[in-house]
């Protein structure tokens, strides 16, 4: 059985690890369209430029930032662990790009080498990081979808996608629903979110296929408007709901990677 794979379509432009603030989720429009006109994404704030020996050029404007996690917090008084309670946190930060610096160390400016690849071929290190969580993949079945039921993913051919970028978004985020699944993370979101739970775990399921996405240099693509609708409605009625998708999205990336990093390294090749 051929198991490697799982990624989005998706409409979400990822934060980029080479980046100098990592673990910032950027607002998807902002990002685009301050990205296009730099050579490559890396930011990092005023303060980040002063103390590498650098400085922001002047006249500059910034792109705003945020950082999104869950604190845990016991209520006064409560010795049990039943009484702790998360509580979303947000913090806006202004960032610049590279570009927009002067005086700051080569490192800083060209970070890591860019991994060079085919858009229209398979890839190797995405295809092993995919067999290595040891996912049921079924590839060739004409749609995507992972069935909780029977515990598999299946996948269109990979012939049948217009790019690479497009497959493996397509399987990451079907692996993200993977992880999901009561056997590994157990995500069950009907308590948190009820009748909306569907569009939540697709927008956790679009969250973290964009971090990986981000890790392996993939490009996602705009998902259909419907599709997106169904979110913006859950934002709407759940003010907190981009906390907690933001914060299972990272526990299912966290999840897969730590299967890739505990598999033989046979299995992974």
């Amino acid at each position: 059985m051929n198991r490697e794979q799982v990624a989005t379509r998706r409409n979400i432009r990822p934060y980029r690890d080479e980046l100098v603030l990592e673990g910032f989720f950027r607002r998807v429009e902002d990002f685009r369209l301050s990205n296009k006109a730099y050579r490559t994404p890396r930011f990092l704030t005023f303060k980040q430029a002063l103390e590498l020996g650098g400085n922001v050029r002047k006249g500059e404007h910034g792109t705003k930032v945020y950082f999104v996690k869950q604190l845990q917090v016991r209520d006064q008084g409560a010795d049990e662990e039943a009484a702790t309670r998360l509580v979303p946190m947000m913090r806006e930060y202004t960032v610049f790009n590279v570009d927009q610096c002067e005086n700051l160390p080569d490192s800083v400016n060209t970070g890591k080498p860019i991994r060079v690849r085919n858009p229209d071929t398979r890839d190797e290190l995405a295809d092993a990081f995919l067999h290595s969580t040891g996912a049921d993949i079924r590839e060739g079945s004409g749609e995507a979808y992972f069935v909780p039921s029977r515990d598999f993913i299946s996948m269109p051919a990979f012939a049948g996608f217009k790019s690479a970028d497009h497959f493996y978004n397509v399987a990451f985020h079907e692996l993200t629903h993977w992880s999901g699944h009561k056997s590994r993370l157990d995500r069950d979101l009907k308590n948190r979110f009820g009748s909306r739970n569907y569009a939540a775990e697709e927008l956790i399921a679009e969250l973290g296929a964009a971090f990986l996405c981000a890790e392996f240099g993939f490009d996602g693509d705009v998902r259909n408007a419907g599709y997106i609708a169904s979110w913006i409605e859950l934002l709407k009625a759940d003010k907190r709901a981009f906390f907690t998708a933001c914060s299972q999205a990272s526990k299912a990336a966290d999840y897969l990677r730590g299967l890739a990093l505990a598999a033989p390294v046979d299995a992974a090749a």
